[in-house]
Parts: C-alpha cells; sequence; structure tokens
C-alpha cells in the first residue's frame, strides 16, 4: 500500500498541495492547526514509502514556519498562541504539496496537462522540459562532487570553511545548465516546436480508481480543518 503514490497520475499529486493550501485558510487557532497536522502526518506514514522523505520536507518547512512564529510573535503583540498557529498554518500549507512535488514525474505532468486540462501544447511542452532540467539539477551537483573529491578538491569536514568550494560548484552547476539549456532548444527546435500545432504524447492521460481514491483522499485531508474550524 505504501508504493501506490508512485502510480498516481501528476493531477493527483498536485490536488494534495492545492486542498492543503485551500485547507490552509481555515487554521484559525492551535487546535485546528494540530488536528490539520496531525492528519497529514498520519496519512504520511500510513500511505507513503518512506518517512525520511516527508521529514526532510517537514524540516524544511519548518524553517519558513519559525520565522513566521518569529515575526508573528514579535510585531503581533507577543501573542504566543496565535504566533504558534501562524507558523502551523505555514505548515498545512507547504509541507503536504513539497512531499507530493518530490514524487512528480516531469513527462507525465506533461501528458495530463495536455490532454487531461486542454492546456496549450506548445506551453506544456516548454514547462515539461524546464522541470526536467531543474529537477536534474541535483544528479548534476552530485555528479560534479564526485568528480571534484576525485581529483583531491573536495569540501571539508568544517561547513563554515567550504565556502569556496560551493561557490566552484555552483558556477560549474551554472555553466553545465547553460550548456543544458542550449542542447535542449535546439533539440526541441529541430522535433518542430516552434512551428508544430497537431502534436502527440507519450502516453494516454487516464484516471484510474485509485486516481479517484486519492483525490477524494486529497479533499478529505484538506477539510480537516475546516470542519475542526466550524464545529
Amino acid at each position: 500500500m505504501r508504493s501506490l503514490v508512485l502510480r498516481l497520475n501528476p493531477l493527483v499529486l498536485f490536488a494534495f498541495g492545492l486542498f492543503s493550501l485551500i485547507g490552509s485558510l481555515f487554521v484559525r487557532d492551535l487546535t485546528t492547526a494540530a488536528w490539520a497536522v496531525g492528519a497529514y502526518a498520519a496519512a504520511a506514514l500510513l500511505f507513503l514509502p518512506s518517512w525520511r522523505y516527508p521529514v526532510v520536507c517537514l524540516l524544511l518547512s519548518a524553517v519558513a514556519a519559525a520565522t513566521i512564529v518569529y515575526s508573528t510573535w514579535r510585531l503581533g503583540g507577543r501573542d504566543e498562541q496565535e504566533a504558534l498557529t501562524a507558523g502551523l498554518r505555514i505548515l498545512v500549507l507547504a509541507w503536504p504539496g513539497s512531499v507530493m512535488l518530490g514524487y512528480l514525474d516531469p513527462a507525465r505532468l506533461g501528458d495530463y496537462l495536455a490532454q487531461s486540462l486542454r492546456l496549450p501544447a506548445r506551453m506544456v511542452a516548454a514547462f515539461s522540459a524546464a522541470l526536467q532540467r531543474f529537477l536534474g539539477f541535483h544528479l548534476a551537483w552530485q555528479q560534479l562532487d564526485r568528480v571534484r573529491r576525485a581529483r583531491g578538491f573536495g569540501a571539508g569536514r568544517n561547513p563554515f570553511a567550504n565556502g569556496p568550494y560551493v561557490a566552484d560548484m555552483s558556477f560549474a552547476l551554472l555553466v553545465q545548465a547553460l550548456r543544458g539549456a542550449s542542447a535542449s532548444s535546439i533539440a526541441m527546435d529541430a522535433r518542430g516546436f516552434a512551428t508544430a500545432h497537431d502534436r502527440t504524447w507519450a502516453e494516454p492521460a487516464t484516471w484510474s480508481g485509485l486516481d479517484r481514491a486519492a483525490i477524494a483522499l486529497a479533499a478529505l485531508l484538506g477539510a480537516v480543518p475546516v470542519v475542526v474550524h466550524l464545529v
């Protein structure tokens, strides 16, 4: 059951982020926030293949939430309850969508955006290609890091002394991204990206029973703060 998320279509993955955004608008107190965060945490434990990745996303979202807590506490009359509620609202808004983004396949996303939502084909192809390039940055960074370590220029153990290393890696990644973007644009033009009007797509955009059940689950999770707020 934990691997079912890998079979969901990309629009369903987006739906989890959309419903969490709507639900976050109803997080007005600590009780509602606790129920909402707890519901998403329980769903993550039950349905995701690994708990490590959701925890990493939770920690990254918590950084943004901490800044909101501090600014709300500092500028909002130093009310701890209001500040914590604002921070948890950010978690409800950002955490589910960031987790689901990790399971997104850019190629399948293009297929569904064009065939299910009927978005303009040229825009979809450009967006899908750009997203694939963006998600490839992590792999490019790993490859550059291995090459530099093999040559004896790897990062040291002191994180405060690695500024030049990070700057060199960032510049190398920028060069690699520019070269990759140039190659992609030439390949897309060679395949009629600018002039083709009747495009075909790699896979059909079908909706299975699993997709419909996942949409219902996304709506149910998004409705938790609404129900708790109204009760």
